[in-house]
């Protein structure tokens, strides 16, 4: 196996390989599982570490490449480590047209990232979704299952501030 995306003396990072190594046992030979392995790995790890694909791909005797197309293709999957919090910005016609680009800006300002980076201290990743079902709460942020509408970009610190305690 390659190189450990967590070195051994990490909390949970055993642990964390012990459940790869039952999620792979638990679907090796069952057609179509790369999808489920992928998902349930990604619960576990937080993302998809490069060694962890390798591991995948040996054990369920599938190309690196295959692997990395189906990761690439959908957008649930993350190679990089993702924050705690995940910060949404609905960018839809409705919030769009409301505001969501300044809402955007200020959110980029506050964190100091870029659309789908992550900060320095891993509490937050941001990233821009096409819509979340609440245009008539337009503009929309979400942060996990947290649903935050009508907003102005001058109420953003205070949102963030509260996932920061």
């Amino acid at each position: 196996m390659a190189a450990s995306s967590c070195p051994a003396s990490a909390y949970g990072c055993a642990e964390k390989y012990q459940k790869l190594e039952e999620i792979l046992k638990e679907h090796k030979g069952v057609p179509g599982g790369l999808i489920p392995v992928l998902h349930q790995v990604q619960l576990v790890f937080g993302y998809l570490p490069h060694d962890v694909l390798v591991r995948i791909a040996e054990e369920l005797d599938l190309p690196l490449s295959e692997i990395y197309g189906v990761c690439s293709f959908y957008s649930f999957f993350s190679l990089k480590p993702r924050g705690k919090y995940t910060v949404s910005v609905c960018m839809g016609t409705a919030c769009y047209v409301k505001g969501a680009p300044a809402l955007l800006a200020k959110i980029k300002e506050a964190l100091q990232i870029e659309d789908g980076e992550t900060t320095k201290d891993g509490l937050f990743t941001l990233d821009t979704t096409r819509c979340v079902g609440a245009c008539g709460l337009a503009p929309v942020l979400t942060i996990g299952d947290d649903v935050y509408g009508r907003l102005t970009p001058e109420k953003v610190p205070e949102i963030l501030d509260r996932y920061r305690q």
